[in-house]
């Protein structure tokens, strides 16, 4: 039965306690608006800003990476074609280089030619200017021979036989 009167006694209702609940509800209300309630409110505005400026923080990071990124391809690229268009020139100049040496061989190798051939043409004309000479000369010994003496054929040939036995093997006629 005392259950039931606890039970009761919840139930009643009470003017006074409701009046007193009330002051010492609005009372604590006043309390913590005025001692609690503006540093709740600062210290969630404090963060909620710290969270902004780090969100914001975080896109003008995320910003400046991918601008950096897209410099480093662009510079990635001209470095490239950099390269390339040396590679390119270097080929290009060796190409040239090759030729102008071949050029100039193909010269030095025909003025080598003509004058190899100048040579060949003096020494051949020095070579028959001798052989004239030497023809003139064993001309004129024979004729000198022959003059000197009166031949019938049979000396003729015994003096040009001995003649062409007198001749040295590759110089000039001994007189």
């Amino acid at each position: 039965m005392n259950t039931l009167l606890l039970a009761a006694s919840f139930l009643e209702v009470r003017p006074g306690l409701i009046f007193w609940t009330l002051i010492t509800f609005v009372l604590v209300l006043v309390v913590l608006r005025w001692k609690a309630w503006g540093p709740i409110l600062s210290l969630v505005e404090e963060r909620e800003k710290q969270i902004t400026s780090a969100i914001e923080s975080a896109k003008k990071e995320r910003a400046e990476a991918e601008k950096l990124l897209a410099e480093q391809k662009t510079a990635i690229a001209q470095a490239r074609q950099e390269a390339a268009e040396m590679m390119r020139r270097n080929q290009q100049e060796v190409e040239k280089y090759r030729e102008e040496l071949m050029a100039k061989s193909r010269k030095e190798a025909e003025e080598f030619k003509a004058q190899a051939r100048r040579e060949i043409d003096d020494q051949r004309t020095k070579a028959v200017a001798e052989i004239r000479a030497l023809a003139v000369d064993l001309a004129v010994d024979v004729a000198g021979k022959l003059i000197n003496e009166r031949l019938d054929d049979a000396k003729h040939r015994a003096l040009a036989e001995q003649f062409v036995k007198g001749l040295p093997s590759g110089g000039t006629p001994r007189a």
